[in-house]
């Protein structure tokens, strides 16, 4: 089965967020590499749910009332983007108090908090690659000197590819990706960031 249909099945064919029928598309909840991707880490989302979500500017508050129920879904993904959502529009006073009665389990809250939609503009922190372009969750950085992974023999080589990395939202400076099968902290002032075709 695609994951299409996985989605559907489980939705009923219904928006997972606001129960549209209409419009209906894959949402994969981003980074991937924190949890984003396949049926646990995305949400069938109709249109307009989706467009809101990823152009903040054009988010209708009123919209996200529908959120009252989904946030209580079994499903993670489905909890992940309520809680986002409810953390970015938490001004208007009703999603705080939503979000009060809110529970996630702790790898579920900090797979939330990777989108940094919790935060006031003035406390995000901003990552930039060794030559200033901002680092985003899910980016690919290449090294440019060698690293000596603390803790362990290995030693990432310049020129290794990281793929999908996770930011830390506490140091403008760390970055999380796998080397090989070993998850390491990077410090941004040893990676460029990869154009997307490369």
């Amino acid at each position: 089965m695609s994951l299409l249909q996985d989605l559907e099945i489980r939705s009923a064919s219904k928006c997972e967020l606001c129960s549209s029928t209409s419009g209906l598309t894959i949402y994969e909840v981003k980074p991937k590499l924190t949890g984003g991707g396949g049926v646990d880490g995305s949400v069938l989302a109709c249109e307009t749910c989706v467009t809101q979500i990823e152009t903040p500017e054009l988010t209708d508050a009123n919209h996200w009332r529908c959120l009252n129920d989904s946030m209580w879904s079994e499903f993670r993904a489905v909890k992940v983007v309520a809680w986002r959502m409810l953390s970015r529009l938490r001004r208007e006073g009703w999603p705080q108090d939503l979000l009060d009665m809110m529970y996630l389990e702790d790898e579920e809250l900090r797979f939330a908090k990777e989108s940094g939609d919790h935060l006031e503009e003035s406390e995000k922190i901003v990552h930039r690659d060794a030559n200033g372009a901002v680092l985003q969750a899910g980016d690919s950085v290449v090294l440019i000197k060698d690293l000596k992974v603390k803790g362990s023999s290995l030693v990432a080589k310049q020129g290794t590819a990281v793929r999908r990395i996770s930011l830390d939202h506490e140091n403008a400076k760390y970055i999380e990706g796998k080397v090989g099968a070993t998850q390491i902290v990077i410090i941004t002032d040893y990676v460029k960031k990869m154009a997307e075709k490369e």
